[in-house]
């Protein structure tokens, strides 16, 4: 009984819970605490009363944890449990062990199976219908040799933890029954692909040159209209030269064709909410994580055959690397999906959650609980995690969902371990301020960005001044408000980093994520016709296209939601992370039906890859090179200085036309502009003045003599 048992709280803390707690008090003589095992007594005394159904006790020597207690008081006997006492300075000391490799290690002729649970008093392995006898070793690690040839073959492990005896998967589980239902022991070479072993990461010069386009596997190749065969599957992914029945690309062979250089996937680990043998009848986004170093089921063509998920994931991130596309796993490591259902809670409860003071668990991600990532072991299975996907399926990057949840200490430590990578490695996040417990100066927020070089963070400054405030659905921007904020426009095309145009979001260029969109929220193409529901289909068309060239053309590193080229809608859906395919599917017919406004997104992509003057790499350059232009007000202007050539952008967030004074004389080319050809613009102006249409975005470029090519 969960009332009736003396919890250790502290080191000489524990705390005693009864119904006749108050009886027991008048009749009963001093208690002692017994150790049967070793015949031991320990004493204990009584402190004081907390109310009608508890007392606090001390006790003078230290308790085992992992071993059967009880508390004698007079006639009654309690059990004695470990609680808070998991969640003290003194059980991380004791107890850490961050050297030992944990989970099934295969070999051919046996497999060591290792767990930590240090508070539980019996941990057995249940393999292949046979119970083995684990050894607790340090540090309340229990593990044990097997000999034999266990590829394949489903276990679990049964821990006896606060009187309780349970199964429970491991959380080091590298491969899954369908529906999460044990833990597979698997040799992993058997899962490679054809030449994976040489799976060569796409070359970067540097992560500046970055272009991110997210994506979900199901969203991206489960409309029939796609042409793809593997609908809704990793295999899906792999597939070459798929196209609408018109001939237009679709799948991998259209976001090659378009030019991003990352692909950020929505989670990919094992998650909840989708019955893997039916999944046509769920969907979920993948924010619910259950098992974090396996693949997620529901996207395997045979998700029975535990090997099928692991190739199929690595088939998928293989054809991107030979798609010269570099893949960035979304990653959740700031909660589970339930906690009191978790392999983490099971083996260790108590441990691997945030509490506050006064013992209520943390709630900052809105979710129920909040994954404590700066306890000891919970570092160490984060870290273990990002080395595995990085060695064993050789992805390029991790955005961290509420990353401003994570604490500072694990981002350097991801970050230290990812510089080891051969290639550079991006890690990007959410560097929100969530109220979770631990204190500020402890997250890492966008706030602490000064103490995390090296990650980005998703700029939501520059979100909520380009479209208006996220959580004010009717609240206008730059874009769709003729021109509201045009008085931040500098500060987020230089990069959100000048003092000079204002508080800087974070402290060095190469920290900002540049977006207006993403699959959290409505998109931009829904939220305009909240704003701007007045506007024509054509001026909406143009707003959005402001919104995606700022984007595209500011100094940092651009961020676009897929399908947002050809302005995706979930149909006014604000939150779609369980609505289902009718509504999250990408829409392959309306990418073919506006594949002249894709054009323009696809000029700017390729003019930024081209010309390093939009990815500069530091304050001091971008103080060198950029300057704002002098514009009629709501129209904003800014020019880059190249060695080779000068770049002019304007951006017009009205319905009027107004005349520029260009920042010198001579032949500017027009290199891109959303007034599309048949329109009004010319391929070159001559001479100081020109015109810029009602919700023109136009990229000017004057050539110079020749002095270095490195900016040019």
């Amino acid at each position: 009984m969960k009332n009736f048992a003396a919890w250790i709280d502290d080191v000489f803390v524990l705390t005693v819970e009864a119904p006749n707690i108050d009886a027991i008090m008048k009749k009963a003589k001093p208690p002692v605490i017994y150790w049967a095992a070793m015949d031991q007594y320990f004493p204990v005394e009584l402190s004081h009363s907390i109310d009608a159904t508890t007392v606090r006790m001390t006790v003078v020597d230290v308790l085992p944890l992992g071993e059967n207690l009880i508390l004698k008081w007079g006639k009654t006997r309690f059990p004695v449990y470990p609680r808070a006492i998991v969640r003290t300075d003194w059980f991380e000391q004791r107890y850490s062990c961050l050297d030992t490799e944990l989970g099934a290690i295969y070999e051919e002729t046996a497999t060591i199976f290792s767990v930590w649970a240090p508070t539980a008093t019996c941990v057995k392995l249940c393999l292949d219908q046979q119970i083995y006898a684990l050894k607790r070793g340090l540090s309340g690690i229990w593990s044990s040799k097997i000999s034999g040839n266990w590829h394949g073959t489903p276990y679990q492990y049964e821990v006896t933890v606060n009187g309780q005896t349970i199964h429970v998967n491991d959380p080091y589980s590298k491969a899954l029954l369908v529906n999460s239902e044990k833990s597979v022991v698997v040799d992993l070479s058997k899962t490679n692909p054809t030449n994976f072993t040489k799976n060569i990461r796409p070359k970067q010069q540097h992560l500046q040159d970055a272009i991110i386009y997210e994506l979900h596997v199901r969203d991206a190749t489960i409309q029939k209209a796609g042409g793809i065969d593997h609908r809704g599957k990793y295999l899906g992914l792999t597939e070459t030269n798929t196209a609408t029945k018109n001939g237009f690309s679709t799948g991998l062979s259209y976001i090659k064709e378009l030019g991003c250089t990352h692909v950020q996937i929505l989670p990919i680990n094992d998650f909840a909410r989708v019955n893997e043998r039916q999944p046509e009848k769920d969907y979920n986004w993948g924010y619910d994580p259950l098992y974090f170093q396996v693949p997620e089921g529901s996207y395997a063509t045979d998700p029975e055959n535990p090997v099928s998920r692991i190739k199929e994931c690595k088939e998928m991130i293989q054809a991107f690397h030979q798609a010269d596309i570099a893949v960035i796993l979304d990653v959740v490591y700031n909660h589970v999906f339930v906690m009191e259902e978790s392999a983490f809670e099971k083996l260790v409860p108590g441990y691997y959650f945030r509490y506050h003071t006064d013992g209520n668990l943390s709630n900052g991600t809105g979710v129920g609980n909040d994954f404590a990532t700066e306890k000891n072991m919970a570092q160490k299975f984060i870290l273990d995690t990002i080395d595995f996907w990085l060695t064993e399926y050789r992805v390029d990057g991790f955005r961290f969902d509420l990353m401003g949840t994570m604490d500072i200490e694990i981002m350097q430590k991801i970050r230290d371990r990812c510089t080891r990578e051969e290639t550079p490695i991006m890690l990007l996040g959410e560097g929100w301020d969530l109220p979770t417990a631990l204190p500020a100066e402890m997250k890492a927020t966008s706030y602490n960005a000064n103490q995390l070089e090296d990650i980005r963070f998703f700029n939501d400054y520059f979100r909520d001044s380009v479209k208006g405030n996220l959580f004010d659905a009717h609240d206008k921007g730059y874009i769709n408000g003729d021109g509201r904020f045009i008085e931040r426009m500098p500060h987020l095309v230089s990069g959100s980093v000048l003092e000079k145009f204002g508080a800087p979001f974070v402290s060095e260029v190469n920290q900002t994520i540049n977006y207006v969109e993403c699959h959290d929220n409505h998109t931009l193409w829904d939220r305009l016709q909240l704003t701007n529901a007045k506007a024509s289909l054509d001026d909406r068309r143009k707003m959005h296209q402001l919104a995606s060239g700022i984007t595209l053309l500011s100094q940092g590193v651009p961020f676009l939601h897929a399908g947002q080229e050809w302005f995706r809608s979930k149909q006014g859906d604000e939150n779609s992370y369980i609505s289902g395919d009718h509504i999250n599917q990408l829409d392959w017919k309306m990418r073919e039906a506006e594949d002249k406004h894709i054009q323009f997104i696809k000029k700017l992509i390729a003019i930024r890859k081209r010309y390093r003057i939009f990815r500069l790499r530091s304050k001091q350059e971008i103080e060198k090179r950029f300057q704002v232009l002098n514009t009629p007000a709501p129209v904003f202007g800014f020019t880059l200085f190249g060695d080779n050539d000068d770049f002019a952008i304007y951006m017009n967030p009205t319905n009027k036309h107004w005349q520029l004074h260009l920042p010198s004389s001579g032949k500017w080319e027009v290199l891109a502009t959303n007034h599309l050809p048949g329109q009004t613009k010319t391929e070159e102006i001559p001479g100081e003045f020109t015109q810029i249409n009602p919700y023109e975005l136009i990229v000017l470029k004057r050539s110079l003599n020749p002095r270095d090519s490195s900016l040019s």
